[in-house]
């Protein structure tokens, strides 16, 4: 295809359909989808994990029906989006169809192909991001102010889906001033696109006041559990590993913007990756933190590898599109999880990979597949055993039956599978769930869905009369496997009121004093 433009938009589209064939039909939604559809039946400014963008997709996705194609479709549109701002930048600067064709290949061949599976709030941070520099780019070439303005409703925007977009912004901002276009600073036009930012985000501040700011007691939560066994030197080596197949057009992209006279004009994108990969590394970020620097970067570097072959050594050509197709292929059924679960661990197995870093989790153990893999299987089975429970009982026991969780992520998932399992609504005080906990309780018995049997200590489950473990869920790949469902029957008369004195107690952390 001879049109840039053309080639553009068609391999948007594919870039929009292919990882629907790419994952084997086994699995199921990711864990942490299940919170996101579940904020978008509970709409508000703010939750305790992310700011409310997801939730407004989450509440269309669920008018639709929730099925994966409309919980992947803005993911994967998004993912398109993104690409075609890349295609966009390279047209900017005179690019033709082989940059764009490079350009694509990071979409298809590496990480990228995941993320934007995933309906995480990742893929909107990536994108805002990219929309970020875009509209700065766009601004240095034509000048014109209503770039300022795209800017700042980005920014607006891009905090609603995803707080670190301030770490971006922050950075871009200051790399401006290391650059000539540090003039930016005095135009007025900056400042109202500064203001309004500020008023797009401002409903979501307002929330996380009267919540206590809740963001610092999940950035703290993150720290404990997760980022203190990041080590930099991990966090450095996977900007490599994590685009692997195409690390050289990325590369390629921080050269021509750091040391080409051609490329002097977009300096501050060098100056804006190196500031952010500093900051992440300081903060013992995970790898996919940085993701959205690198669309531009892949960008720049396309159209400079398409400049530099345009004349003598078109065979390089072959070269760049062999390396990241080739690689790509082999590595595919670690990006995208393309057989089933067991066939997936044999092969994974028998090519000697399963002890790598993909492979250990948050409990920084080496398990037979990838964190996210064991993430997406055993959420049905798991609701029909639930669901089997809860029928057996008595209609006048139902009546009077709580369904608790211990985890967001189970309550999640029968939540999704509970108008067609017959389940009533599912409870959890886990992470925002907690919100949506009632005030008021009149039962007198309890499923409960955990991976053990509560210590004496936990008062609520000390006033019933008799407990039994009614099904389990033994399935070794699953992450929850070993979850139990535990019957808690015959609650006495205070049951009731110790219940709401303690979901009253956790809520009140998250209220403003």
């Amino acid at each position: 295809m001879k049109n840039p433009v053309r080639l553009l938009y068609a391999l948007a589209t594919l870039r929009f359909l292919l990882p629907f064939f790419l994952v084997h039909p086994v699995y199921e939604l990711h864990r942490d989808e299940y919170l996101y559809l579940a904020e978008g039946r509970h709409l508000a400014w703010g939750f305790l994990e992310v700011p409310p963008m997801l939730s407004f997709m989450a509440w269309i996705s669920n008018a639709f029906g929730a099925s994966l194609f409309w919980v992947k479709i803005w993911p994967a549109m998004i993912g398109s989006f993104t690409f075609i701002l890349m295609g966009r930048i390279i047209l900017s600067l005179g690019g033709r169809t082989f940059a764009i064709l490079l350009a694509f290949l990071p979409f298809v061949f590496t990480g990228y192909i995941r993320l934007f599976y995933y309906f995480h709030p990742n893929f909107l941070d990536v994108f805002f991001w990219t929309l970020n520099t875009y509209a700065l780019i766009r601004f240095i070439q034509t000048n014109k102010n209503s770039w300022l303005y795209v800017f700042g409703i980005s920014i607006g925007l891009g905090m609603l889906s995803k707080y670190s977009v301030a770490f971006y912004t922050v950075s871009l901002l200051a790399a401006l001033v290391l650059t000539r276009h540090r003039t930016i600073y005095l135009n007025k036009h900056i400042y109202f696109a500064g203001a309004i930012a500020l008023l797009i985000i401002l409903p979501n501040i307002i929330w996380q006041y009267n919540h206590g700011f809740p963001l610092i007691a999940h950035m703290e939560e993150l720290k404990e559990e997760q980022l203190q066994f990041i080590h930099p030197a991990d966090f450095l080596t996977d900007q490599i590993m994590m685009f692997l197949p195409c690390v050289f057009i990325w590369l390629t992209g921080i050269y021509f913007t750091a040391f080409t006279k051609e490329g002097k004009p977009y300096r501050m994108v060098a100056f804006t990756y190196l500031f952010i990969i500093a900051l992440l590394t300081y903060m013992n970020g995970k790898s996919y933190y940085a993701a959205g620097a690198y669309p531009i970067l892949f960008a720049f570097g396309a159209f400079y590898l398409e400049k530099i072959t345009a004349t003598k050594g078109k065979i390089f050509r072959y070269v760049f599109v062999a390396i990241p197709v080739t690689l790509g292929c082999l590595i595919m059924p670690l990006l995208m999880p393309m057989m089933k679960p067991q066939e997936l661990a044999n092969w994974y197995h028998e090519k000697g990979i399963d002890k790598t870093g993909s492979f250990k989790w948050e409990d920084q153990q080496y398990h037979p597949l990838p964190q996210d893999f064991a993430d997406m299987i055993g959420w049905r089975e798991l609701a029909e055993k639930t669901a089997a429970v809860y029928k057996n009982l008595p209609d006048s026991q139902q009546k009077k039956t709580l369904i608790y969780c211990r985890g967001y992520y189970t309550a999640g998932a029968l939540n999704y599978h509970a108008k067609k399992l017959g389940l009533p609504e599912v409870y959890s005080d886990n992470a925002s769930f907690l919100f949506w906990m009632p005030k008021k309780y009149d039962f007198k018995h309890l499923i409960l869905v955990g991976k053990r049997i509560p210590d004496a200590d936990d008062i609520v489950f000390q006033q019933f009369e008799k407990v039994s473990i009614k099904d389990s869920i033994h399935y070794p790949l699953f992450r929850e496997t070993g979850t139990k469902i535990i019957l808690f029957e015959n609650g006495n008369d205070s049951l009731s009121s110790i219940t709401e004195r303690g979901v009253a107690v956790l809520k009140t952390r998250f209220q403003r004093k």
